[in-house]
């Protein structure tokens, strides 16, 4: 009962009106889970058995990692959902009729379909990689139209190697060229890019501000 004088703003609301808490934040083993659980549980179920096991494998790992991201980060990342798709069908092929050239031409894929999104976005002058790492890395749209061109290149490249690498050697060089060759690569060309991304990095929101600030004047004789 609210007495004489009392403000309604004072009552302390019950538990099931309340104010919602914010929600707490998505572990941090959720994203490296997420995208390179799916790869670890192919090459363990491909050590453990053979290709048709662990492309089953693969698929079931890959629609577990897109649920994973659903309900702890509350969203997919359109890389993720890619990869995921691409998977479920070229893995789908491969065992529905036992040939395991469709989940070998399945990197290729992959890299053209991140080749075209990229180089689609810099055709509309919207470059891709802004959106996905604007917020972590700043920089002028003269960096992100460069970055994107030559992460689109890379992909081009990457599906050539793939498609080199399965027609002309085996399936466990192969494997390991998709487990760690395309992983190690990858890292090896963004490590190179870090030079242009510090040179197109803007400044920190109000970073130069004391800097900017006039000297004080000096008192007249």
């Amino acid at each position: 009962m609210i007495g004489a004088g009392q403000r309604i703003s004072d009552t302390p609301l019950p538990p099931m009106i309340s104010s919602p808490q914010p929600r707490a934040p998505a572990p941090r083993w959720i994203a490296p889970l997420s995208d390179y659980g799916p790869l670890a549980a192919f090459l363990a179920a491909y050590l453990r058995w053979d290709l048709m096991v662990a492309t089953a494998v693969l698929i079931a790992a890959a629609i577990l990692a897109l649920g994973l991201s659903m309900w702890r980060l509350r969203r997919l990342p359109w890389t993720a959902v890619i990869t995921a798709t691409v998977v479920a069908m070229f893995g789908g092929l491969t065992l529905w009729f036992s040939d395991e050239t469709f989940i070998k031409m399945k990197p290729t894929i992959v890299q053209l379909l991140f080749a075209a999104a990229l180089f689609g976005g810099l055709a509309f002058r919207r470059p891709l990689l802004k959106s996905l790492l604007g917020a972590a890395w700043p920089m002028d749209d003269a960096g992100w139209r460069r970055l994107s061109l030559r992460y689109a290149v890379f992909f081009v490249a990457m599906a050539g190697l793939n498609e080199a690498v399965w027609r002309t050697q085996s399936t466990d060089l192969w494997v390991a060229f998709k487990v760690f060759g395309l992983l190690g690569l990858t890292l090896a060309f963004t490590l190179t890019q870090l030079p242009l991304m510090q040179r197109h990095r803007l400044p920190e929101p109000g970073a130069g501000a004391a800097g900017d600030e006039a000297p004080p004047r000096r008192a007249e004789d």
